[in-house]
């Protein structure tokens, strides 16, 4: 399998709920970098190793949002690097606004493995 075709079939595991199949495709140390601008990150949103992931991310995204899914409209790479632009998409708990909010991931994968994310969203369309 690619590393294009890895990550598309995480982002297909992610969409349909398979949360274990996601996390069987990261590193155990893999680095996240979140965007600050999200409502539940705190300090610097860097998390490393899956459970700091699990607990500081997936599990805070139903607590802020309903039906906050990802929608994919290009994923390319190249080498160790794939690019996936698309949007997010949600209600805001908070604020009860919905929300369509452009978000582009860059994963680094090595061995079959994600190994870090950097993340790129428009969190003000998220918090407002």
């Amino acid at each position: 399998m690619t590393n294009v075709e890895l990550v598309k079939q995480g982002y297909s595991n992610f969409a349909t709920g398979n949360v274990d199949a996601v996390l069987a495709t990261f590193d155990p140390t893999i680095e996240w970098n979140e965007c600050k601008g999200m409502p539940f990150v705190k300090g610097d949103g860097i998390y490393k190793g899956i459970e700091a992931i699990v607990t500081n991310v997936f599990m805070n995204l139903p607590v802020y949002f309903d039906g906050f899914n990802i929608a994919v409209n290009q994923i390319f790479g190249a080498d160790d690097k794939v690019v996936m632009v698309g949007y997010y998409q949600g209600t805001n708990k908070a604020t009860g606004n919905s929300f369509k909010a452009n978000a582009t991931h860059v994963w680094t994968i090595k061995n079959g493995k994600f190994v870090y994310l950097f993340q790129a969203v428009d969190t003000h369309t998220i918090v407002s």
